[in-house]
């Protein structure tokens, strides 16, 4: 049995969109166990030989919000792959323009857009998850947890975490077996309805992460309650996970 690995995040902002909003960016109350996943891969994460099943969500501060207006680009950055053959020469280079205000630029989705984002402000939270080895790679599970552990403690990280957003920073902090924990705000209680769970399949190994299979979003749902400052997650292969269909690129 997987020992359940805990983190104490923070940070000053942070976005947690609600997906049914398509233009203008309007963040849950709490992280979404797609976010806290993200937090947890960005320190370890190897999707062939396992996946992080994120338990509990502790808030530690009030829920607050903070309207924020934007200059964003309507263009998607460019994939690592794409930069790589730039660099290489393989492909002809086609940069972001952020200050191309023609009419062809719009009608083509290019130049930049103001938009509006009510995020939230100094959040903090206590994340609980677990390793959950992919058949074939159990008897790994404790190099797995030890590895995990030392990379946290030390502040170690494959790349920042973030809160949502790339440009909303998460700072955390490894909390050792045994350590007393803060108190969530018992006075905190949301009836939050259906939350998004995660963007991606996680009932196979790799499909969190994988470029290649070039697959569509799996979107996945749960009802989320948070009681006395606690929002409990189920397992994602529980029925309380709604999923929809597979969809792939042609």
């Amino acid at each position: 049995m997987s020992e359940v690995q805990i983190l104490r995040v923070h940070g000053e902002l942070a976005c947690f969109t609600r997906p049914e909003l398509k233009v203008e960016r309007f963040s849950y109350p709490v992280i979404t166990p797609s976010a806290a996943r993200g937090i947890f891969d960005a320190i370890y994460c190897k999707p062939d030989e396992f996946r992080w099943q994120v338990t509990r969500v502790e808030v530690l501060k009030p829920v607050r919000y903070i309207a924020l207006r934007r200059n964003e680009v309507k263009e998607k950055t460019p994939s690592p792959q794409t930069i790589l053959r730039w660099a290489e020469g393989k492909q002809k280079v086609a940069p972001i323009i952020a200050d191309d205000t023609s009419k062809e630029a719009d009608k083509r989705g290019k130049g930049r857009t103001q938009r509006q984002t009510m995020a939230l402000k100094d959040v903090c939270y206590y994340l609980h998850a677990q390793i959950l080895p992919w058949p074939g790679f159990e008897e790994g599970l404790p190099a797995m947890e030890a590895q995990f552990h030392r990379r946290a403690s030390q502040g170690k990280c494959i790349y920042q975490p973030y809160f949502g957003c790339r440009e909303f920073p998460a700072y955390f902090e490894l909390v050792e077996p045994g350590t007393p924990l803060e108190p969530p705000l018992e006075k905190i209680n949301l009836d939050i309805g259906f939350m998004l769970y995660d963007v991606f399949d996680l009932s196979e190994p790799g499909r969190v992460l994988d470029t290649e299979r070039k697959e569509l979003p799996f979107i996945s749902l749960f009802r989320a309650r948070v009681v006395n400052g606690v929002l409990n997650i189920p397992p994602y292969g529980s029925d309380e996970v709604l999923k929809g269909r597979r969809h792939s690129y042609a």
